[in-house]
């Protein structure tokens, strides 16, 4: 092995393990949340308000896809509300819209009535905290039509995959590195079995 490529990989290695530090940290705190399901400050109380005579984009009803996201987007700013839709509800029946407004950190609740232009809010401060875990889920498998709809959320998204794809670069470069150190193969050997073992054992579990 040349010396030249091992010090580079080396200290890629290194490096690119610093730059992803923070997002594993961020990962790693909200693995231990959503596994124990408690999070402090999640369940503060909601600010409530209601405000009237609310404009409306043309044909706002009968809008489909990203074009209704984006007049949503258009009424929430007028509200005052920011952030990612998670959620949209249409009730055709009442002429009503119900929105779940998200950030890390805090969620919101809209419900617009367009027959009456109006909007009930309900904002909660969720904490820190919370925020890991909201930015672990997002973006996520669920509603993917209708998630990363800010550029915030554009950004995390990106983040996030460059994470993972980071991640398999360190494992690569870890195995690679580990191989080049002789007197540390027998052991590395060892805890690789036993993670693989480990591994092995937890999928058996599942499907078994």
């Amino acid at each position: 092995m040349s010396p030249r490529v091992y010090a580079f990989i080396r200290d890629l290695h290194l490096y690119v393990g610093l730059f992803l530090s923070p997002f594993v940290l961020v990962f790693a705190i909200s693995v231990v949340f959503l596994v124990h399901a408690w999070i402090p400050g999640a369940a503060a109380p909601a600010e409530k308000r209601t405000v009237t005579d609310v404009t409306l984009p043309p044909d706002f009803e009968n809008l489909k896809g990203r074009e209704q996201l984006a007049a949503a987007h258009t009424v929430l700013d007028r509200l005052g509300v920011h952030g990612d839709i998670s959620g949209l509800r249409q009730i055709p029946r009442d002429r009503r819209f119900v929105f779940t407004v998200g950030l890390p950190g805090r969620e919101s609740s809209v419900d617009l009535n367009v027959a009456h232009h109006t909007a009930a809010i309900a904002t909660r401060q969720t904490g820190g905290w919370d925020a890991t875990v909201y930015l672990h889920k997002m973006p996520g498998p669920h509603n993917v039509n209708v998630r990363g709809n800010t550029t915030f959320m554009l950004v995390w998204r990106w983040l996030a995959d460059a994470t993972v794809y980071l991640l398999l670069f360190l494992s690569l470069s870890g195995v690679y590195l580990w191989a080049a150190l002789k007197a540390e193969r027998r052991i590395g050997l060892a805890l690789l079995a036993a993670g693989a073992v480990s591994f092995g054992g937890i999928v058996y579990a599942l499907v078994a």
